[in-house]
C-alpha cells in the first residue's frame, strides 16, 4: 500500500506521484508519514521535504520555504511557498 502524494507552489505541480514514506517539517518538528496515517493538517517551516518512492534506495527532496500540507486517506497534499531541488539521499 503506498502513498499518493503532490508537491505544488505557486507555479503549478512540482512532483505527483507514489510514496513508501513523506518526511515533512512540520511546525511542530518533523514529522514522517506512512501509509493509514491519521487525518493530518499542519503548517510547514522552511526545512527538507523527503518523498521516498517505492522501490528506492534514494529519497527525493525538496527545500521548502514555508506553506503546509495535509494528510487523509492516503493522499498527501504539499502546498509550499517555493519548493527548490535538494541533492537525493539514500535511505
Amino acid at each position: 500500500m503506498a502513498l499518493e502524494v503532490d508537491i505544488v507552489d505557486t507555479e503549478g505541480t512540482v512532483w505527483s506521484g507514489p510514496a513508501d514514506r513523506v518526511i515533512a517539517p512540520a511546525g511542530g518538528g518533523e514529522m514522517g508519514i506512512l501509509a493509514g496515517h491519521v487525518p493530518v493538517l499542519s503548517v510547514l517551516k522552511p526545512g527538507d521535504v523527503r518523498v521516498l518512492e517505492p522501490q528506492s534506495k534514494d529519497s527525493l527532496r525538496w527545500h521548502v520555504t514555508g506553506g503546509f500540507f495535509s494528510v487523509d486517506s492516503d493522499q498527501v497534499t504539499i502546498v509550499v511557498d517555493e519548493a527548490t531541488p535538494a541533492l537525493a539521499a539514500a535511505r
